[in-house]
Protein backbone atom coordinates (compact mmCIF):
# COMPACT_ATOMS: atom_id res chain seq x y z
CA UNK A 1 0.00 0.00 0.00
CA UNK A 2 1.26 3.50 -0.83
CA UNK A 3 1.71 6.34 1.66
CA UNK A 4 1.00 9.99 0.80
CA UNK A 5 3.04 12.61 2.66
CA UNK A 6 1.90 16.24 2.48
CA UNK A 7 4.37 18.85 3.72
CA UNK A 8 3.56 22.21 5.29
CA UNK A 9 4.01 23.82 1.86
CA UNK A 10 1.65 21.33 0.22
CA UNK A 11 -0.96 21.97 2.88
CA UNK A 12 -0.61 25.74 2.48
CA UNK A 13 -1.14 25.48 -1.27
CA UNK A 14 -4.30 23.43 -0.77
CA UNK A 15 -5.83 25.47 2.06
CA UNK A 16 -5.30 28.74 0.17
CA UNK A 17 -8.16 27.56 -2.07
CA UNK A 18 -10.58 27.18 0.88
CA UNK A 19 -13.00 30.08 1.33
CA UNK A 20 -14.10 31.31 4.79
CA UNK A 21 -17.62 30.07 4.07
CA UNK A 22 -16.40 26.60 3.07
CA UNK A 23 -14.32 26.32 6.24
CA UNK A 24 -17.22 27.44 8.42
CA UNK A 25 -19.52 24.88 6.86
CA UNK A 26 -16.88 22.18 7.35
CA UNK A 27 -16.73 23.01 11.06
CA UNK A 28 -20.53 23.33 11.24
CA UNK A 29 -20.74 19.69 10.10
CA UNK A 30 -18.29 18.70 12.82
CA UNK A 31 -20.00 20.62 15.60
CA UNK A 32 -23.38 19.23 14.57
CA UNK A 33 -21.93 15.73 14.97
CA UNK A 34 -20.59 16.59 18.42
CA UNK A 35 -24.05 17.72 19.49
CA UNK A 36 -25.95 14.81 17.95
CA UNK A 37 -26.93 12.19 20.55
CA UNK A 38 -25.01 8.94 20.20
CA UNK A 39 -27.48 6.12 19.48
CA UNK A 40 -27.26 2.58 18.15
CA UNK A 41 -24.33 0.20 17.98
CA UNK A 42 -22.51 2.19 15.27
CA UNK A 43 -22.01 5.81 16.40
CA UNK A 44 -21.52 8.46 13.74
CA UNK A 45 -18.33 9.62 15.43
CA UNK A 46 -15.75 8.73 18.06
CA UNK A 47 -13.83 11.30 20.07
CA UNK A 48 -11.73 9.76 22.85
CA UNK A 49 -10.18 12.25 25.23
CA UNK A 50 -6.67 13.31 24.24
CA UNK A 51 -3.69 11.53 25.74
CA UNK A 52 -0.90 13.72 27.14
CA UNK A 53 2.66 12.51 27.66
CA UNK A 54 5.30 14.80 29.22
CA UNK A 55 8.72 14.99 27.59
CA UNK A 56 11.85 17.00 28.42
CA UNK A 57 10.68 20.22 26.73
CA UNK A 58 7.16 19.48 25.53
CA UNK A 59 3.83 18.00 26.37
CA UNK A 60 3.05 15.52 23.60
CA UNK A 61 -0.67 15.33 22.83
CA UNK A 62 -2.21 12.38 20.97
CA UNK A 63 -5.70 12.96 19.58
CA UNK A 64 -7.41 10.03 17.83
CA UNK A 65 -10.84 10.57 16.26
CA UNK A 66 -13.20 9.06 13.74
CA UNK A 67 -16.09 10.31 11.64
CA UNK A 68 -17.71 7.16 10.32
CA UNK A 69 -18.68 8.70 6.98
CA UNK A 70 -15.31 10.43 6.50
CA UNK A 71 -12.40 8.54 8.05
CA UNK A 72 -10.13 7.91 11.03
CA UNK A 73 -7.14 10.03 12.03
CA UNK A 74 -4.77 10.68 14.89
CA UNK A 75 -3.03 14.00 15.35
CA UNK A 76 0.19 14.33 17.33
CA UNK A 77 1.04 17.79 18.69
CA UNK A 78 4.00 18.87 20.80
CA UNK A 79 3.17 21.83 23.04
CA UNK A 80 6.28 23.57 24.44
CA UNK A 81 6.64 23.61 28.23
CA UNK A 82 9.64 25.96 28.13
CA UNK A 83 8.58 29.62 27.98
CA UNK A 84 11.64 30.42 25.88
CA UNK A 85 10.54 28.01 23.15
CA UNK A 86 9.09 30.10 20.32
CA UNK A 87 8.99 27.30 17.76
CA UNK A 88 5.21 27.03 17.74
CA UNK A 89 3.29 23.77 17.78
CA UNK A 90 4.79 21.03 15.60
CA UNK A 91 1.99 18.70 14.57
CA UNK A 92 1.25 15.86 12.16
CA UNK A 93 -1.89 13.87 11.43
CA UNK A 94 -1.92 10.26 10.31
CA UNK A 95 -4.86 8.99 8.25
CA UNK A 96 -6.02 5.38 8.14
CA UNK A 97 -7.30 3.57 5.08
CA UNK A 98 -10.93 2.51 5.54
CA UNK A 99 -10.50 -0.94 4.02
CA UNK A 100 -7.11 -2.15 5.23
CA UNK A 101 -6.73 -0.08 8.39
CA UNK A 102 -3.17 0.77 7.33
CA UNK A 103 -1.79 4.32 7.42
CA UNK A 104 -2.42 5.85 4.00
CA UNK A 105 -1.33 9.45 4.60
CA UNK A 106 0.70 11.69 6.88
CA UNK A 107 -0.27 15.35 6.73
CA UNK A 108 1.65 18.24 8.29
CA UNK A 109 -0.83 19.77 10.73
CA UNK A 110 1.11 22.76 12.08
CA UNK A 111 -1.07 25.23 10.18
CA UNK A 112 -4.11 22.95 9.96
CA UNK A 113 -4.59 23.02 13.73
CA UNK A 114 -4.71 26.79 13.61
CA UNK A 115 -6.93 26.83 10.53
CA UNK A 116 -9.59 24.50 11.91
CA UNK A 117 -9.64 26.46 15.18
CA UNK A 118 -9.96 29.71 13.25
CA UNK A 119 -12.82 28.28 11.19
CA UNK A 120 -14.66 27.34 14.38
CA UNK A 121 -13.97 30.77 15.85
CA UNK A 122 -15.28 32.49 12.73
CA UNK A 123 -18.43 30.37 12.82
CA UNK A 124 -19.06 31.50 16.40
CA UNK A 125 -18.62 35.14 15.37
CA UNK A 126 -21.03 34.70 12.47
CA UNK A 127 -23.67 33.05 14.65
CA UNK A 128 -23.63 35.18 17.81
CA UNK A 129 -21.02 37.94 17.34
CA UNK A 130 -21.40 41.48 16.03
CA UNK A 131 -22.83 41.73 12.52
CA UNK A 132 -20.37 44.41 11.41
CA UNK A 133 -17.29 44.29 13.65
CA UNK A 134 -14.87 47.17 13.19
CA UNK A 135 -11.97 46.53 15.58
CA UNK A 136 -10.44 43.20 16.52
CA UNK A 137 -7.94 42.79 19.38
CA UNK A 138 -5.81 39.64 19.49
CA UNK A 139 -3.56 38.36 22.29
CA UNK A 140 -0.64 36.24 21.10
CA UNK A 141 1.49 36.10 17.96
CA UNK A 142 1.54 32.47 16.88
CA UNK A 143 -0.11 30.49 14.09
CA UNK A 144 -3.43 30.48 15.96
CA UNK A 145 -3.64 34.26 15.97
CA UNK A 146 -2.46 34.58 12.37
CA UNK A 147 -5.12 32.12 11.15
CA UNK A 148 -7.88 33.69 13.23
CA UNK A 149 -7.09 37.22 12.15
CA UNK A 150 -6.63 36.30 8.51
CA UNK A 151 -9.93 34.43 8.35
CA UNK A 152 -11.89 37.12 10.19
CA UNK A 153 -10.43 39.87 8.00
CA UNK A 154 -11.37 37.90 4.89
CA UNK A 155 -14.91 37.34 6.15
CA UNK A 156 -15.68 40.83 7.52
CA UNK A 157 -14.83 43.79 5.31
CA UNK A 158 -16.16 46.02 8.11
CA UNK A 159 -13.03 45.38 10.20
CA UNK A 160 -10.80 48.39 9.63
CA UNK A 161 -8.46 48.13 12.64
CA UNK A 162 -6.59 45.22 14.19
CA UNK A 163 -4.50 45.35 17.37
CA UNK A 164 -2.03 42.57 18.20
CA UNK A 165 -1.00 42.31 21.86
CA UNK A 166 1.97 40.21 22.93
CA UNK A 167 4.20 39.93 25.98
CA UNK A 168 7.04 41.40 23.94
CA UNK A 169 7.20 42.98 20.50
CA UNK A 170 9.59 40.34 19.18
CA UNK A 171 10.34 38.98 15.74
CA UNK A 172 7.24 36.76 15.83
CA UNK A 173 5.05 39.83 16.19
CA UNK A 174 6.86 41.60 13.35
CA UNK A 175 6.51 38.56 11.09
CA UNK A 176 2.82 38.30 11.96
CA UNK A 177 2.20 41.95 11.17
CA UNK A 178 4.12 41.74 7.89
CA UNK A 179 1.98 38.79 6.76
CA UNK A 180 -1.27 40.51 7.74
CA UNK A 181 -0.32 43.76 6.03
CA UNK A 182 0.62 41.87 2.90
CA UNK A 183 -2.71 40.03 2.79
CA UNK A 184 -4.89 42.88 4.07
CA UNK A 185 -3.29 46.19 3.04
CA UNK A 186 -6.41 48.26 3.73
CA UNK A 187 -6.57 47.24 7.42
CA UNK A 188 -4.67 49.26 10.03
CA UNK A 189 -2.50 46.86 12.08
CA UNK A 190 -1.24 48.03 15.48
CA UNK A 191 0.93 46.28 18.06
CA UNK A 192 1.13 46.61 21.85
CA UNK A 193 3.09 45.08 24.71
CA UNK A 194 0.86 43.32 27.20
CA UNK A 195 2.53 44.88 30.25
CA UNK A 196 4.65 47.87 31.14
CA UNK A 197 8.23 47.78 32.42
CA UNK A 198 7.04 47.33 36.02
CA UNK A 199 4.84 44.40 34.95
CA UNK A 200 1.59 46.32 35.23
CA UNK A 201 -1.22 46.03 32.65
CA UNK A 202 -0.63 48.42 29.78
CA UNK A 203 -2.87 51.47 29.43
CA UNK A 204 -2.61 50.98 25.68
CA UNK A 205 -4.24 47.57 26.01
CA UNK A 206 -7.04 49.09 28.08
CA UNK A 207 -7.65 51.70 25.41
CA UNK A 208 -7.59 49.13 22.60
CA UNK A 209 -10.09 46.90 24.38
CA UNK A 210 -12.44 49.84 24.98
CA UNK A 211 -13.32 49.88 21.26
CA UNK A 212 -13.03 46.15 20.55
CA UNK A 213 -15.76 44.38 18.59
CA UNK A 214 -13.98 41.02 18.81
CA UNK A 215 -11.30 39.83 21.25
CA UNK A 216 -9.28 36.69 20.50
CA UNK A 217 -6.87 35.12 22.99
CA UNK A 218 -4.40 32.37 22.06
CA UNK A 219 -1.80 32.27 24.83
CA UNK A 220 -0.66 29.68 27.39
CA UNK A 221 -1.36 32.10 30.25
CA UNK A 222 -2.34 30.81 33.69
CA UNK A 223 -3.45 34.27 34.80
CA UNK A 224 -6.11 36.55 33.24
CA UNK A 225 -4.62 38.74 30.55
CA UNK A 226 -6.86 41.73 31.34
CA UNK A 227 -9.72 42.58 33.72
CA UNK A 228 -13.35 42.19 32.74
CA UNK A 229 -13.89 45.91 33.39
CA UNK A 230 -11.87 46.76 30.28
CA UNK A 231 -14.23 44.93 27.91
CA UNK A 232 -17.37 46.75 26.70
CA UNK A 233 -20.74 45.07 26.44
CA UNK A 234 -21.54 43.58 23.07
CA UNK A 235 -17.96 42.36 22.49
CA UNK A 236 -17.48 38.83 21.18
CA UNK A 237 -14.67 37.04 23.05
CA UNK A 238 -12.97 33.98 21.57
CA UNK A 239 -10.76 31.85 23.84
CA UNK A 240 -8.52 29.27 22.17
CA UNK A 241 -5.30 29.31 24.20
CA UNK A 242 -5.97 27.31 27.35
CA UNK A 243 -6.36 23.54 27.31
CA UNK A 244 -5.81 22.53 30.96
CA UNK A 245 -7.54 23.28 34.27
CA UNK A 246 -4.62 25.46 35.36
CA UNK A 247 -4.65 27.72 32.31
CA UNK A 248 -6.99 30.70 32.08
CA UNK A 249 -6.85 33.73 29.82
CA UNK A 250 -9.74 35.76 31.24
CA UNK A 251 -11.16 36.34 34.71
CA UNK A 252 -14.32 34.92 36.28
CA UNK A 253 -16.23 38.18 35.96
CA UNK A 254 -15.91 38.21 32.18
CA UNK A 255 -17.00 34.57 31.95
CA UNK A 256 -20.09 35.30 34.03
CA UNK A 257 -21.02 38.24 31.81
CA UNK A 258 -21.55 35.67 29.05
CA UNK A 259 -23.56 33.36 31.31
CA UNK A 260 -26.10 35.84 32.64
CA UNK A 261 -28.70 37.06 30.17
CA UNK A 262 -32.03 38.78 30.70
CA UNK A 263 -35.16 36.79 29.96
CA UNK A 264 -37.59 38.30 27.49
CA UNK A 265 -41.31 37.75 27.16
CA UNK A 266 -41.59 37.37 23.41
CA UNK A 267 -38.41 35.53 22.57
CA UNK A 268 -36.10 32.95 24.07
CA UNK A 269 -32.60 34.36 24.64
CA UNK A 270 -29.91 32.96 22.37
CA UNK A 271 -27.00 31.45 24.36
CA UNK A 272 -24.16 33.89 24.92
CA UNK A 273 -21.58 31.32 26.00
CA UNK A 274 -20.79 28.72 23.35
CA UNK A 275 -18.28 25.88 23.54
CA UNK A 276 -17.07 23.34 20.99
CA UNK A 277 -17.78 20.46 23.38
CA UNK A 278 -19.34 20.64 26.85
CA UNK A 279 -17.71 17.36 27.85
CA UNK A 280 -14.25 18.48 26.74
CA UNK A 281 -14.57 21.93 28.29
CA UNK A 282 -15.64 20.51 31.65
CA UNK A 283 -12.28 18.71 31.70
CA UNK A 284 -9.94 21.19 30.03
CA UNK A 285 -11.33 24.74 29.84
CA UNK A 286 -9.49 26.45 32.70
CA UNK A 287 -11.52 29.67 32.56
CA UNK A 288 -14.88 27.91 32.71
CA UNK A 289 -13.74 25.47 35.39
CA UNK A 290 -12.35 28.34 37.48
CA UNK A 291 -15.71 30.13 37.19
CA UNK A 292 -17.45 27.01 38.52
CA UNK A 293 -19.64 26.49 35.48
CA UNK A 294 -21.72 23.38 34.99
CA UNK A 295 -23.25 21.76 31.92
CA UNK A 296 -26.40 23.90 32.00
CA UNK A 297 -24.39 27.11 31.82
CA UNK A 298 -22.66 26.16 28.55
CA UNK A 299 -24.19 25.64 25.12
CA UNK A 300 -22.52 23.70 22.35
CA UNK A 301 -22.19 25.59 19.10
CA UNK A 302 -23.38 22.42 17.36
CA UNK A 303 -26.78 22.76 19.04
CA UNK A 304 -27.27 26.07 17.24
CA UNK A 305 -26.16 24.53 13.94
CA UNK A 306 -28.61 21.64 14.34
CA UNK A 307 -31.43 24.05 15.25
CA UNK A 308 -30.77 26.24 12.21
CA UNK A 309 -30.50 23.26 9.86
CA UNK A 310 -33.83 21.94 11.11
CA UNK A 311 -35.32 25.00 9.41
CA UNK A 312 -33.01 25.02 6.39
CA UNK A 313 -30.75 22.04 5.86
CA UNK A 314 -28.57 23.86 3.31
CA UNK A 315 -28.22 27.15 5.17
CA UNK A 316 -25.03 29.18 4.87
CA UNK A 317 -23.49 30.43 8.13
CA UNK A 318 -25.12 33.83 7.56
CA UNK A 319 -28.49 32.20 6.90
CA UNK A 320 -28.07 30.14 10.09
CA UNK A 321 -27.58 33.38 11.98
CA UNK A 322 -30.72 34.91 10.49
CA UNK A 323 -32.74 31.81 11.39
CA UNK A 324 -31.47 31.78 14.97
CA UNK A 325 -31.96 35.48 15.53
CA UNK A 326 -35.50 35.39 14.13
CA UNK A 327 -36.62 33.17 17.01
CA UNK A 328 -34.39 34.45 19.80
CA UNK A 329 -33.12 37.65 21.33
CA UNK A 330 -29.40 38.13 21.90
CA UNK A 331 -29.21 41.90 21.96
CA UNK A 332 -31.47 42.32 24.98
CA UNK A 333 -29.67 44.24 27.68
CA UNK A 334 -26.66 45.26 25.58
CA UNK A 335 -25.58 48.86 25.66
CA UNK A 336 -22.48 51.02 25.81
CA UNK A 337 -21.14 49.91 29.16
CA UNK A 338 -18.30 47.89 30.63
CA UNK A 339 -20.33 45.58 32.85
CA UNK A 340 -23.07 44.45 30.48
CA UNK A 341 -23.36 41.18 28.58
CA UNK A 342 -20.77 39.87 26.17
CA UNK A 343 -20.79 36.81 23.92
CA UNK A 344 -18.11 34.17 24.29
CA UNK A 345 -16.82 31.10 22.46
CA UNK A 346 -14.48 28.73 24.24
CA UNK A 347 -12.68 26.07 22.22
CA UNK A 348 -10.30 23.44 23.55
CA UNK A 349 -10.18 21.71 20.17
CA UNK A 350 -11.75 18.38 19.30
CA UNK A 351 -10.38 15.54 17.23
CA UNK A 352 -13.31 15.50 14.81
CA UNK A 353 -12.13 18.87 13.50
CA UNK A 354 -8.83 17.27 12.54
CA UNK A 355 -10.58 14.42 10.75
CA UNK A 356 -12.72 16.80 8.69
CA UNK A 357 -10.02 19.29 7.71
CA UNK A 358 -7.33 16.65 7.04
CA UNK A 359 -9.55 14.58 4.76
CA UNK A 360 -10.68 17.78 3.02
CA UNK A 361 -7.03 18.66 2.34
CA UNK A 362 -6.26 15.20 0.95
CA UNK A 363 -9.30 15.23 -1.33
CA UNK A 364 -8.55 18.75 -2.57
CA UNK A 365 -4.91 17.80 -3.21
CA UNK A 366 -6.14 14.99 -5.44
CA UNK A 367 -8.42 17.42 -7.31
CA UNK A 368 -5.59 19.90 -7.89
CA UNK A 369 -3.31 17.18 -9.20
CA UNK A 370 -6.05 15.87 -11.51
CA UNK A 371 -6.78 19.34 -12.86
CA UNK A 372 -3.29 20.62 -13.64
CA UNK A 373 -1.09 17.56 -13.25
CA UNK A 374 1.05 19.30 -10.65
CA UNK A 375 2.42 16.91 -8.08
CA UNK A 376 1.42 17.54 -4.49
CA UNK A 377 3.24 15.73 -1.74
CA UNK A 378 5.39 12.64 -1.88
CA UNK A 379 3.88 9.25 -2.68
CA UNK A 380 5.78 6.30 -1.24
CA UNK A 381 4.78 3.20 -3.15
CA UNK A 382 4.77 -0.17 -1.39
CA UNK A 383 5.08 1.52 1.99
CA UNK A 384 3.15 -1.32 3.55
CA UNK A 385 2.78 -4.79 2.06
CA UNK A 386 0.95 -7.75 3.52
Amino acid sequence: MSLLVLSAGDVQRVTSTFSPQYLQLLMADVFALVSTPKTGSSPLSYTPHRIAIPTERHKALFMPARISAVGTTMKVVSAPTDASDTGGLPASTIVLDKQSGAVKAIVNARSLTALRNAAGSLLSTTLIGPVKPSHIVAFGAGQQILANLDLHLKAFSSIRTCTVVNRSLNSRVRDLVDKLKSSHPSVEINTLSLRTGDDQPSDGVKEALSTASIVITATPSSNPLFPSAWVPSGTHVILIGSYTKQMKEIDRDLVMRAVHSRETISKKPLPRLLVDSVEACLQDAGELIDAGLGKKQMSEIGVLVVAARARNGHATPEEMRDILWSTTDLREGQGISFDGPITLFKSVGIGLQDVAVTIAVIEKAKEIQAEDGTGLGVLLNDYDTA
